[in-house]
């Protein structure tokens, strides 16, 4: 293991089923996974996209907390988006949880498939 890599762990943070860390500290960054619409057990929740949409919003911020970061930390923010119809929604709820100056972002549309109907992982610094 590199000698500056430390996974973030807790009591609340979704478990997974494959092989990943949900966040990984390396020097003043901490890269968090992708988080989707998973329960405590990293089973899927199938919602509405604004319930799957906010559920890995707040996996990210479980995530962020268990290294003592909050959204406003956060520098880059990768955005997956099932289906086009639902952008104008998903801009919205991202505006609930970044504040302006926002993050540098990327949001990819359509590229989930059938399971998913968002996904989101970022980099956020240690201030």
């Amino acid at each position: 293991m590199m000698k500056d890599k430390k996974v973030i762990t807790g009591d609340n943070i979704p478990r997974s089923f494959l092989p990943f860390s949900p966040g990984i500290q390396s020097g003043d960054y901490v890269f968090v996974s992708g988080q989707a619409s998973v329960d405590g057990e990293g089973n899927i929740v199938v919602d509405t996209f604004e319930g799957e949409c906010r559920r890995s919003f707040e996996n990210v911020r479980t995530i962020l907390a268990a290294a003592n970061l909050t959204f406003d930390d956060v520098v880059q923010v990768r955005n997956y988006v099932g289906r086009q119809e639902d952008l104008a929604q998903f801009n919205q709820i991202y505006k609930e949880y970044f504040q302006t100056p926002y993050p540098a972002r990327t949001t990819l549309i359509g590229c989930l498939g059938d399971l998913l109907k968002f996904e989101v992982d970022v980099v956020a610094r240690i201030k």
